[in-house]
């Protein structure tokens, strides 16, 4: 078999797949000739609180398709519990088994009030505050809850937490207090599922993308795929940015590697992988943007991406 059509045979779930990084994971898998579920609240008749409609989970089937595998949508709330397990109980019925799940479950930009202004946790808005938890936190735990059960019924199952950051970026305070539990949640969720999931011979990672060119930071950029480069006139950093899909490689990559227990428990990011795995992003770099940011964004020098990608 090719190494493009690792994951024939295979099935995966991708929750949280309408766009972004979610979308070109599930792609990707797709392309490596897996079936994939992609699940999401935004569909072609319902918008989720995010307010995007350019992006539903039937668009993501169709990619899925379009690249070689079978996409699945299924319009799921990740917090609805009853929703999960009517979600779960379809990919037994129809396959008998879930060999991938990736909780790349999210949509809580509305709530990111620290970037613009900073506040300390007992002046933020507590609401949103606990929002952003259930839909970055509880949201993965339910799915994961419900989901893995039917995962370990055979060994290789491989679980992927999506956060923002590793593990050493994320060991510095994210501005907010609520933001900062729910980035560095996943990363310990990963930690503990891979303890619990190696005696049965399943592995479970965290996994985090660079500078993401998602569909939303192009459109706060006002600027395209085609013309990113421009971007670099609003930040200096977005020299470093990455398309969507250098990230889904990653899973991708991971997914297909016998060996994928070597990484159990560990926090990886896009770059790092494609050192080892030999993917590129779409332009054929290997941009290193988590390297960039600690030894070059840190410390407040100019430079361009010369020696990171």
């Amino acid at each position: 078999m090719s190494e493009e059509r690792a994951l024939t045979g295979k099935v995966a779930l991708v929750a949280g797949a309408t766009r972004g990084a979610g979308r070109a994971m599930a792609v990707e898998l797709g392309r490596a000739g897996a079936t994939v579920y992609a699940t999401g609240r935004t569909t072609r008749d319902r918008v989720s609180e995010v307010g995007r409609t350019t992006e539903t989970i039937e668009q993501t089937a169709e990619l899925i398709t379009a690249a070689g595998g079978e996409g699945i949508a299924v319009p799921t709330d990740h917090l609805d519990r009853g929703q999960v397990r009517t979600l779960v109980e379809r990919i037994d019925r129809d396959h008998g088994q879930l060999d991938i799940l990736v909780n790349d479950i999210w949509g809580g930009e509305h709530l990111l009030e620290h970037i613009d202004q900073p506040k300390k946790a007992w002046e933020s808005d507590l609401d949103q505050g606990l929002r952003m938890l259930e839909l970055g936190v509880k949201s993965h735990i339910i799915t994961s809850h419900a989901a893995l059960p039917l995962l370990v019924r055979r060994p290789g199952g491989l679980v992927v937490e999506v956060t923002d950051g590793t593990a050493d970026s994320n060991a510095q305070y994210r501005e907010n207090f609520f933001y900062d539990l729910t980035k560095y949640a996943p990363i310990r969720m990963a930690f503990g599922l891979a303890e619990e999931l190696k005696d049965v011979g399943c592995t479970a990672v965290s996994l985090t993308p660079g500078f993401l060119r998602s569909e939303q930071m192009l459109d706060a950029f006002g600027i395209t795929e085609e013309n990113w480069r421009e971007g670099v006139r609003i930040v200096r950093s977005f020299c470093i940015s990455e398309s969507p899909v250098y990230v889904g490689r990653a899973v991708a990559a991971l997914a297909s590697d016998p060996d994928v227990a070597r990484w159990n428990g560990q926090s990886l990011s896009s770059g790092q992988l494609a050192q080892v795995y030999g993917f590129t992003d779409t332009d054929g770099t290997r941009p290193d943007a988590w390297r960039y940011i600690k030894e070059v964004e840190g410390p407040g020098l100019d430079k361009d991406d010369t020696g990171y990608r």
